[in-house]
């Protein structure tokens, strides 16, 4: 509608003001020029008839009245005295009549001026002699002359031109209503969907191919519907492996103090041996809830990080060197490679738990006798962090899913070393969180190479 409106009312507003305009300035100007042509005639009357040595010629002083009735204006003539010797009002004959127009005049210059608000043209031309060579001025002919016809018909103009505008106005608002509501019902549809799905109607994807601008609309929402559907099912999943996760140690708990309490008289070593494993599954269970709220700490918003600046190198020295007593069990061998000092700004606290869950899932997945290499390198923006080891790989067709909340490649061996199958979910967030990236590099029995990029200074 404010389209249309603009390019149909706002343009008939201006063209008709541009023609009355444009009638205004050429009237006017006609008007001016006959005016002159008619002065010219009657200034040689003035030459030829002496009027100045006898200004009481009644032919002559008939034809200046007769002019100005026909132009409904007024004629002054100002001889070389600067006195009034002629006034068709006959009111000012006699005076005196000085202004800038009669001087500039007296000197050979014609003025001319248009009085808008007045409605007169007045025109102040020479009256010069043309005897012989010479053209002396004789005197100063000032006429002033109506515009009350130019104006009227400006009226009459302005009044057809507005109700021209009115049935351009009327014209416009109906078309555009119409038009509007048909260009529009392609979105209402889009809307309609939309709301369908929000309120739970429909459970599938929403087509509106009208327009290029309503399908790439479709298309788009297309594209998020799907995204939170996964994140829907992927919500679901993670609540129901943390249900599943925490009721596991509490349903072998359970059934270990059963049969406890089934058994009269049970012998001391039996009550150590289950109170042992009791301990074990509530240490496992206390660690799936420390990892958990980890995640949580790592899905709230970047303000809560702690950044500073951080030697690297002294951090990954320090991880390795906590990790060595549970690598020196399996006689598996740390090695750190720095290519260069590295200092960047990050958040220690989560850095370091990132890089210790590579290092030791590279150790517990690891051969006995085998090797962890830690490598550290930086170009002008980023620095790089490598973990490999000897290990026992992951299967190509797992790599996609390692670092979802829960999975695990071989849930048996990952809870005999005492996995939660959140470990890499933590260090991905942990690295994300810093606008960073990790990649996993695999093949079954050879090994596994986790890759690592963060950048040097942090950017909220």
């Amino acid at each position: 509608m404010i389209i249309l409106v603009i390019i149909g009312i706002v343009p008939s507003v201006a063209v008709e003001k541009g023609i009355v305009s444009s009638y205004e300035d050429r009237a006017v100007s006609l008007r001016s020029f006959n005016v002159k042509n008619q002065c010219d005639i009657l200034c040689n009357l003035l030459v030829s008839e002496n009027y100045f040595q006898s200004p009481q010629d009644a032919s002559v002083e008939g034809e200046l009245s007769l002019f100005s009735n026909i132009y409904s204006g007024r004629i002054l003539i100002v001889n070389e005295d600067y006195e009034i010797v002629f006034d068709t009002y006959d009111l000012d004959r006699g005076k005196l009549f000085i202004s800038e127009e009669v001087v500039q005049c007296f000197r050979g210059k014609e003025t001319g001026q248009y009085d808008e608000r007045n409605r007169y043209i007045e025109i102040v031309i020479p009256i010069q002699s043309t005897d012989g060579s010479s053209k002396d001025i004789l005197g100063v002919m000032l006429v002033s002359c109506s515009t009350d016809e130019i104006a009227a018909s400006i009226d009459i103009l302005e009044q057809k031109g507005m109700l021209l505008l009115v049935i351009i106005t009327i014209l416009v608002l109906v078309f555009g209503y119409v038009l509007s509501s048909i260009l529009m019902k392609p979105f209402a549809r889009v809307t309609k969907a939309i709301e369908d799905i929000t309120d739970g109607y429909l459970d599938e994807n929403i087509s509106v191919p009208d327009y290029t601008e309503t399908e790439l609309i479709t298309d788009a929402f297309n594209k998020m519907l799907g995204r939170v559907k996964t994140l829907d099912e992927s919500r679901q999943e993670f609540v129901s492996n943390v249900s599943h996760e925490l009721k596991t140690p509490l349903a072998s708990m359970k059934v270990l103090a059963d049969s406890l309490n089934m058994q009269e008289n049970a012998p001391l070593e039996m009550y150590q041996e289950f109170m042992q494993d009791i301990t074990q599954e509530i240490d496992r269970e206390n660690k799936i809830i420390t990892d958990l709220l980890s995640l949580v700490k790592l899905d709230k918003k970047a303000a809560d990080l702690n950044i500073e600046m951080v030697n690297i190198n002294d951090l990954l020295e320090l991880i390795l060197k906590r990790l060595k007593p549970i690598a020196a069990r399996r006689q598996i061998e740390l090695i750190l490679d720095s290519f260069r000092p590295v200092n960047a700004e990050i958040d220690e606290v989560k850095v370091t738990l990132a890089f210790s869950n590579l290092v030791e899932n590279a150790i517990k997945y690891n051969v006995e006798g085998g090797w962890v290499r830690v490598s550290l390198n930086a170009d002008h923006k980023y620095f790089y962090v490598t973990v490999a080891d000897s290990g026992i790989g992951i299967p190509e067709d797992s790599l996609d899913h390692v670092f979802e909340r829960f999975y695990r490649v071989d849930k048996s061996h990952s809870r005999e070393i005492g996995g939660t199958g959140l470990g890499l979910s933590i260090t991905r967030s942990a690295i994300l969180t810093h606008h960073g990236a990790i990649k996993v590099y695999s093949k079954e029995n050879e090994g596994t190479t986790f890759s690592v990029r963060i950048p040097f200074t942090y950017i909220e």
